[in-house]
């Protein structure tokens, strides 16, 4: 038995293989997950969320270059380098935009960024402020490659560092509903009767709820933040896992292997867990790659509306937010490019379920 399984999963790995699209998008899956796990390490703003406001450079076009003066401060950083590599770096330094600079005796003169051909305001710092008076090494040119956004930070920076939310947003809310779903779907249809009955009225009435409503009211009740976002999603999700494993334990429970188990005197949780869902595995596979793209789409519906992950944390849902009203102010991409990633992440998980299940389909 055990060499036949093995000799399935080989069988649907060269089927799965075999789909250009299916590969394609597991190769962005991959990368996307990538890039949100080292986020801080590929953005060019390592600071928390990067969350660095430049706001006399606002809403600027992608390549927009310029010139920075960071203003060491005197208070240090004492967070390790695990916590600077995933979390970020608490940035104490002040930056500043500047369009000139003259160094006379021992002050700096510079002036501020202005837009529009404006002249900002001419300000001064003591060189002493510097150590050993290098000012140099604290004027560099600063390149944004998607720009900035309506507070002056940096825009590659918020979606790389937002693609952790729409990622593991989908790990979190489908491993909560395989549990809850494997665990209602196996009572219901081992058991039968009036468990099933109840089971299936609790799984109709909350498929009879709209999803987003549902995981609005659940967000209300756990409060607004970053993990109470991932549990109500998760919880919202689980009734269709449910159905699924019911009607496969349902067939399952007939055939002759679990027939033999309870020859053997095996009891329920071990004929459950270890002969029938098993055997019922592929659907659960294709369902889960539906349920993260779904999962992404609530967390941005709910970042959009404003109960999802709450600022200064970075969300493409909320970057749509703030910058929706932007598509008819001449700068759709602010919009845009958050929408892309997206659409970008929900198909590849959408194209990765439809390969999944075409290799696991036995029939084929």
């Amino acid at each position: 038995m055990s060499h036949k399984n093995n000799s399935l999963t080989i069988l649907a790995l060269q089927k799965f293989k075999k789909n250009f699209w299916g590969v394609f998008s597991f190769v962005i899956i991959v990368c996307i997950g990538l890039i949100s796990v080292f986020a801080y390490v590929f953005a060019p703003d390592a600071s928390k969320n990067a969350n660095q406001m430049h706001l006399s450079i606002h809403s600027k076009s992608p390549g927009f270059e310029v010139r920075m003066l960071t203003i060491p401060s005197d208070i240090e950083s004492e967070e390790g380098l695990f916590s600077t590599l995933f979390f970020g770096e608490t940035n104490t330094n002040t930056e500043v935009p500047i369009q000139s600079y003259t160094v006379n005796d021992n002050t700096l003169t510079y002036v501020e960024y202005a837009s529009d051909g404006l002249k900002g305001q001419e300000k001064q710092i003591e060189l002493s402020r510097f150590p050993n008076s290098n000012y140099e090494a604290y004027i560099d040119n600063r390149s944004f490659v998607f720009g900035t956004d309506k507070y002056g930070r940096d825009y590659l920076s918020r979606i790389l560092i937002g693609s952790r939310i729409s990622f593991f947003i989908g790990f979190v809310a489908v491993f909560i509903s395989l549990i809850v779903g494997l665990l209602m779907g196996s009572i219901a249809g081992y058991y039968g009767g009036k468990i099933d009955a109840f089971i299936m009225w609790v799984i109709n009435v909350t498929w009879s709820i709209p999803t987003l409503l549902l995981v609005i009211a659940i967000t209300l009740a756990l409060g607004k933040g970053f993990w109470q976002v991932f549990i109500a999603v998760g919880l919202t999700m689980w009734v269709e896992v449910a159905r699924v494993v019911r009607g496969q334990i349902i067939s399952a429970k007939e055939m002759q292997y679990v027939t033999a188990a309870r020859a053997l005197g095996y009891n329920d949780y071990r004929i459950i867990t270890k002969h029938i869902l098993p055997n019922i595995f592929g659907p659960l596979i294709v369902i889960s790659a539906a349920n993260f793209a779904a999962a992404i789409l609530i967390e941005s519906g709910l970042s959009f509306l404003g109960i999802g992950a709450q600022p200064p944390m970075a969300s493409w849902g909320a970057m749509i937010k703030d910058h929706y009203n932007y598509i008819i102010l001449g700068k759709p991409y602010l919009a845009l490019i958050p929408g892309l990633c997206i659409m970008l992440l929900v198909m590849a998980f959408m194209l990765v379920g439809n390969a999944l299940r075409d290799a696991l389909d036995v029939k084929a």
